[in-house]
């Protein structure tokens, strides 16, 4: 039987980073990609799909120098975000967190942007073994080793010491594989169910005559209150040329007698007898927004050479908190699949890029122990903002956007630096009540208690 020292499960930003720096610490490395095909990649690849947004400070999560990025990754340079409610709007135009990126951010090509991580770690490397799907993990720790074996989809079998589980949010080998170190009668599955802990998203490409582009080229917009469901909005990212990104996600399974107000959303229809489908919305949201002037199928026409079929993808992501791993079985759980990622700000590329470097680095040097409290230190923080910021919204109906809208562009106007943060007395009461929530959220999650399973509660 094969064996390495660090294997590892699923090809997207955490994998593929997780792989680049176990094989650059001198650990034989074996990389695992079942693969999907795209309209915009030659062969198969990682399930490269977001709306591929990249914030300034998130480039230092990622811990990359910007300039090593390569040009033909990014779309635009962004200066700035708008955020849509049903009768009130706000523009940002910094994140207000320090970064060394001089911009508001960027948009980038998803694709490009993996194939380029596994370029990184094949050149580090690493056995990349794309179009190898993994079926099943058992794990022995009955010997003096911990000892992995990893059935592939072609029911061959290879032995690993470390294994790094970064499968996505659907975790189809995670939550199996952690189960065998729960007591009796409890399950992963209770904490990231895909059903239950993702989100779906839908989004678009689509070509947008050059006068209209030309007012967001260099902005992100999303619109929220529209639609109904817990962090459930659309968006716009512009991307090359004048296509881009026309977008949403939504809860899973919701049904329409869930929502309390349905005539309150502009993007539901009095004739609804269900949510609408991704498709729908989309169509319903360019309609209200540019339908008085364009006829969308013809002047914003999608592009079909994109995206993962016909120019349209559907994925999930996941809307949860994270999760501990169960280090003491060498096993260290990354990216999406540990529930870092969110549907509140619609991905998490840089916190699965960190996750899977620190993985794969400490798996390399016989430091997996480490993992739980090193990502703590490293992407807590990016992690505590926005649980803190998912939970104040959750709840929140049209009317509620429309007045948050409206105590941020007060807030703005009442700060010398352009910064939301830290003038909660000088911006009104409205304010002092966001920040004061903002400030409970994040005492409640203090010291890591956003960690809905703790490495204490594995058994092994």
């Amino acid at each position: 039987m094969e064996h390495v020292d660090v294997a590892i499960v699923g090809g997207g930003p955490a994998g593929a980073s997780a792989a680049e720096h176990a094989a650059a610490h001198g650990a034989e490395t074996v990389l695992f990609e079942q693969g999907v095909p795209r309209e915009d990649r030659e062969g198969l690849g990682p399930d490269s799909t977001d709306a591929a947004g990249m914030l300034d400070y998130w480039i230092d999560i990622m811990d990359f120098d910007y300039e090593e990025i390569p040009d033909e990754v990014i779309h635009r340079e962004l200066e700035g975000t708008e955020f849509i409610g049903p009768s009130s709007r706000v523009r940002l135009e910094t994140t207000g967190i320090e970064a060394s990126y001089p911009k508001f951010g960027y948009t980038f090509h998803r694709a490009r942007m993996d194939d380029w991580l596994h370029e990184r770690a094949s050149d580090a490397g690493a056995d990349l073994r794309v179009g190898t799907g993994v079926k099943d993990l058992e794990t022995d720790l009955s010997g003096v080793e911990t000892s992995h074996i990893l059935t592939l989809a072609n029911g061959d079998k290879l032995e690993a010491t470390h294994v790094v589980l970064a499968d996505g949010p659907q975790r189809r080998i995670t939550l199996n594989a952690l189960d065998q170190f729960l007591p009796v009668g409890k399950s992963v599955s209770d904490h990231l169910s895909p059903p239950k802990a993702n989100h779906i998203a839908y989004q678009e490409y689509r070509e947008f005559p050059e006068e209209l582009f030309a007012e967001f080229e260099d902005t992100l917009k999303f619109w929220w209150g529209y639609m109904p469901g817990e962090t459930a909005y659309p968006w716009i990212f512009p991307n090359d040329g004048t296509v881009a990104r026309v977008g949403l996600t939504m809860p899973i399974g919701m049904d329409l007698e869930d929502v309390a107000h349905p005539e309150s959303y502009k993007l539901l229809k009095p004739s609804d007898d269900r949510i609408p489908q991704g498709g729908e919305y989309i169509r319903r949201l360019l309609e209200l927004e540019y339908g008085d002037e364009y006829d969308i199928e013809e002047d914003i026409p999608l592009v079909e050479d994109r995206g993962k079929s016909k120019g349209t993808e559907t994925y999930p992501i996941s809307s949860t908190r994270p999760i501990d791993s169960p280090v003491g079985a060498n096993i260290a759980v990354a990216g999406g699949a540990m529930g870092t990622t969110s549907a509140f700000h619609e991905g998490g590329y840089h916190v699965a890029v960190r996750s899977g470097k620190i993985a794969g680095r400490l798996a390399a040097t016989d430091g997996l122990e480490h993992y739980n409290e090193v990502w703590k230190r490293a992407i807590g923080d990016e992690l505590l903002r926005n649980i803190a910021f998912a939970d104040i919204v959750k709840d929140y109906e049209p009317d509620d956007w429309d007045r948050a809208f409206d105590v941020v562009s007060g807030m703005q106007s009442s700060s010398d630096e352009g910064s939301i943060l830290g003038k909660k007395y000088s911006a009104g009461v409205g304010a002092t009540k966001i920040l004061g929530a903002y400030k409970k959220r994040k005492f409640k999650y203090r010291k890591g208690r956003y960690v809905q399973l703790r490495e204490d509660e594995y058994v092994y």
